[in-house]
């Protein structure tokens, strides 16, 4: 049977796959992200495209390195009228751009991408549009404070499955597309590769 391998050690993402009952392992693709983004903007890159770019060379990376193997690369980012966001780095860099987002929309572009033998043979890359509430700034004090550095691991500086969506009006999308792995698209191929049970 052909092993699946995510090249990503994203704990999150581990957890969704072992959910979906996903036999896998996990290995880090050694990608240098910030470069890579760097240089897709640089080429007129648009914050999706950088998203799919990213995922396809994080599985391709693992690839080469396993071709027997099926591999999965992911990434996500944050589109916020056309710019592209990072995560943050500290507190006071989510609270600035929590306050950014703020009474606006944003969109959240999660590609997945799958190679095997060192070339890609799938790909999918939706998105989802959230639209954040006009919250206090006491509300947000509040909130960064129970939460912590665990935002720093997300995008948005947020986490939508926890007291994240207390920060929402509005949320349209899938929901796996929100948490970074768009599951349902993923799974079908898996499906089709008679990796899981049809």
């Amino acid at each position: 049977m052909t092993s699946v391998i995510l090249a990503s050690t994203s704990p999150a993402r581990r957890n969704l796959l072992a959910a979906a009952g996903l036999a896998h392992s996990a290995l880090s693709p050694g990608v240098d992200e910030a470069a890579a983004k760097v240089s897709l903007l640089a080429e007129g890159a648009s914050p999706a495209e950088v998203a799919q770019a990213l995922a396809r060379q994080k599985a391709l990376a693992i690839s080469r390195l396993h071709p027997e193997a099926l591999v999965i690369g992911a990434d996500q980012t944050l589109d916020l009228e056309g710019q592209l966001f990072d995560k943050a780095e500290t507190l006071d860099v989510a609270r600035a751009r929590l306050r950014l987002l703020r009474g606006r929309t944003h969109l959240l572009h999660s590609a997945v991408a799958v190679a095997k033998g060192g070339q890609p043979v799938w790909g999918q890359s939706p998105s989802a549009r959230l639209t954040m509430r006009d919250f206090s700034d006491s509300f947000l004090d509040d909130w960064l404070g129970r939460q912590g550095d665990s935002l720093l691991g997300s995008v948005g500086c947020y986490r939508l499955e926890d007291e994240g969506i207390q920060l929402f009006s509005a949320v349209e999308g899938d929901y796996f597309t929100i948490l970074g792995l768009p599951l349902v698209g993923l799974l079908a191929f898996f499906r089709e590769q008679g990796v899981m049970a049809a």
